[in-house]
Order: C-alpha cells, then structure tokens, then sequence
C-alpha cells in the first residue's frame, strides 16, 4: 500500500514563490513496469479539484493556468517529488494535494490513485 505525504504549504505574497514537496513510501518511482505517475491537485474552499500538474518518467501535464508557471519534478532515487509555484496570485487558501496515480493526459487521478493529506498554499496581498 502506498502513502504519499506532503509538505511545504504555507503563507506566501503576492508574486512569491513557494516549493511543496512529495514523499512516496511503499511504491519505487524507479518501476518501470508500472510507472504509476505522481502529481498535484489543488482546491479552494467551495470549488472542485483541479489537476495541476502529473509527471509520469515518460511525460508531463500541466494545467494551462500553471503552464510556465509551475514546475513539477521528480526523484526517483530519493522517491520524491516537487512542485515549484512562482508568481502566485491571491485566491485566498487552496489545499494542495500530491497522488500518486494520475493522467499525463488530463491531469486527473484514476480511481486506485493514493492521496496525500494536502497541506495549504494561501496567497496574501
């Protein structure tokens, strides 16, 4: 059974950067039988999940909001994974959450995907 944790949320300033991080345990990022994808998902309070960003070893997705925006990388050796936010605009406070088991092609999760427990992003002016 595979746990993702996240960590790195916070309070950040208009136009500032922020970097979350990913740690997988119980799945290698290395397997190349499986190659199970890792990405993020955000939501704010009242509005639906939105893929952000998934990175395969053979492809990424960016939502087009993030693109040139946001960075998404991977480790495999240390099994982790970021996701480098920069120029971040105020929207109040989003959840951020990092899975395990998404689409390089849309950017959403499939239905054995494994979740982190999000960690807040908020954007002050």
């Amino acid at each position: 059974q595979a746990q993702v944790v996240e960590s790195g949320g916070g309070l950040v300033q208009l136009g500032g950067s922020l970097t979350l991080s990913c740690t997988v345990s119980g799945y290698s990022l290395d397997d190349d039988a499986v190659d199970y994808a890792i990405g993020w998902v955000r939501q704010a309070p009242g509005e639906e999940r939105e893929g952000v960003a998934c990175s395969s070893q053979r492809a990424t997705y960016y939502t087009d909001a993030v693109k040139g925006q946001f960075t998404i990388s991977r480790d495999n050796a240390e099994n982790t994974a970021k996701l480098q936010m920069n120029s971040l605009l105020p929207k109040g406070t989003d959840t951020v959450y990092c899975l395990l088991n998404c689409s390089t092609l849309t950017g959403n999760c499939y239905r054995n995907a494994y979740w982190g427990k999000g960690t807040l992003v908020t954007v002050s002016t």
